[in-house]
């Protein structure tokens, strides 16, 4: 039987505890890829099967938590009760250079805290208050977002008049960003309708907004960094290997980025975007309406590294090819050192990995890199074009779970026998508990960066602490004996 044969059977053995109704179901979001396939063969971006645990996020959290949280120099209010404000606070470790309360507020928390009697009542009064109390509090604000949560929707406030009074009033954007979390499927509807409200309530008044600075001439080789961040500092050694190689990055949007970089994006000549899913939209958008060119690049491992290098550079002049190929020898040194020294200790381990946005896919090279396997990989809200991305990627026999379920991820773990799983926050301690090591992709697991050749140096490293731990010796996985 073969390989394919094998891990088909698998999945059809996972099904047979479901309902004969929600097998069906799940059957269409679970495959394995066939070499030369154009897609991975799921279905994906459609509800989750009631009663079947998802790991998905909703609207809000696409919205606030992913697109408009990280920039920095803003207010973001999470308007509706404290719960949701609280479980999106800092935690997607969106590192960013400023004196937060004073210039910055990534790791502070704003909510309008909504209690019985603004369910009843109506909230917009109150918002419009918390606005006017952001505004003495934090003069040095650069304007604010209202990111409305679930109540929000149902009792009908009317955030985008609050928004256009108090702009008019304090001469700042008030952007309002209609999120609620019952919004579409997942997550990504938020971010989906993050992009459009930087299109409707950000881009028209750019020219209003933008504050160039001094001495600031658009250029032949300014570029934007679109849908990084900066989890852990990843922007960090991304920017500094794209100024390197001469081009001038005007925008982060949005890790480390400051409203005014936002407005300064159209000005830009190519967009560059790392997270294809939570920003492809404004990316189309501005090559619709200022003609600027996008692409997807991926710094995840020196392979990967090199190849979207050399790719971004075929965007230019070829001094900026030539720069390229300059950073990429600079840099070969360390990625010999690592490899010479990790490889041996990861070689022919096998990975299984299920997250959100770009990983699923970007990620599998820097793994095959150190040497190791992916045998599944997944996305919790990806769509079809995410799976057609990623089909290049893998290898024939690869087990691909879209909107994987706890009970379907936990029982392919234990027939695959993987050596590593690396998934998400809410996955980290049941596989931990079942005697895997596991590394958390969402946010690093207090580490990072792991954009970059230095980057990948700290990656290579933090697979090796997990796998390579002693402490798994005192526990066993589910497939081994106590012999073992």
């Amino acid at each position: 039987m073969s390989t394919i044969e094998e891990r088909q059977q698998l999945i059809q053995e996972v099904l047979e505890a479901y309902p004969e109704k929600a097998a069906k179901k799940r059957s269409k979001h679970l495959n394995v890829t066939e070499e030369g396939a154009s897609d991975c063969g799921v279905k994906s971006n459609v509800k989750s099967v009631p009663g079947v645990m998802t790991t998905r996020g909703c609207a809000y959290a696409g919205a606030k938590g992913v697109v408009w949280g990280p920039v920095k120099d803003m207010i973001h209010i999470s308007h509706g009760p404290v719960g949701c404000g609280y479980y999106s606070w800092s935690g997607r470790r969106n590192y960013y250079i400023g004196t937060t309360g004073i210039d910055t507020f990534g790791t502070m928390q704003f909510t309008s805290d909504f209690q019985e009697r603004d369910i009843v009542f109506g909230g917009d009064k109150k918002l419009a208050k918390l606005i006017d109390e952001m505004e003495v509090l934090f003069p040095l604000s650069q304007g604010t977002t209202i990111e409305s949560e679930c109540p929000i929707g149902l009792i009908g406030d009317d955030i985008e008049a609050v928004a256009r009074n108090k702009a008019k009033e304090y001469e700042k954007p008030v952007v309002p960003v209609r999120c609620e979390g019952f919004r579409g499927v997942s997550q990504s509807l938020g971010h989906h309708i993050a992009n459009d409200t930087v299109r409707d309530w950000v881009f028209p008044k750019a020219d209003e907004y933008r504050k160039t600075p001094a001495g600031f001439e658009p250029g032949p080789y300014d570029v934007n960094i679109i849908g990084d961040y900066n989890i852990g500092g990843d922007a960090w050694p991304s920017r500094m290997l794209l100024e390197e190689m001469g081009l001038r990055v005007i925008s982060q949007f949005s890790g480390d980025g400051s409203f005014n970089e936002v407005v300064m994006a159209p000005l830009a000549k190519v967009n560059l975007i790392h997270c294809y899913r939570s920003m492809n939209y404004i990316c189309r958008h501005m090559e619709e309406t200022y003609g600027i060119p996008w692409l997807e690049y991926n710094f995840f491992g020196p392979t990967q590294i090199a190849e979207s290098l050399r790719n971004i550079a075929a965007q230019f002049d070829e001094t900026i090819q030539a720069k390229a190929e300059a950073v990429i020898a600079k840099y070969q040194p360390l990625v010999d050192e690592v490899l010479e020294k990790f490889t041996p200790r990861l070689q022919g381990k096998k990975v299984m990995m299920m997250v959100g946005g770009l990983r699923p896919r970007h990620v599998i090279p820097a793994f095959i890199d150190l040497g190791m396997e992916m045998i599944g990989t997944g996305y919790e809200f990806g769509h079809g074009d995410d799976y057609k991305r990623t089909a290049h990627y893998v290898e024939e026999g690869t087990v691909i779970y879209d909107d994987v379920s706890g009970y379907e991820f936990e029982e392919l773990a234990k027939k695959m026998h993987p050596d590593l799983v690396a998934s998400g926050i809410k996955e980290k301690y049941v596989f931990q508990k079942m005697g895997l090591p596991f590394r958390q992709m969402h946010s690093w697991d207090y580490s990072g960066p792991y954009h970059g050749y230095h980057g990948f140096a700290v990656f290579a490293r933090d697979m090796d602490m997990a796998i390579n731990n002693p402490t798994w010796g005192l526990v066993n996985a589910p497939w081994q004996s106590k012999a073992e």
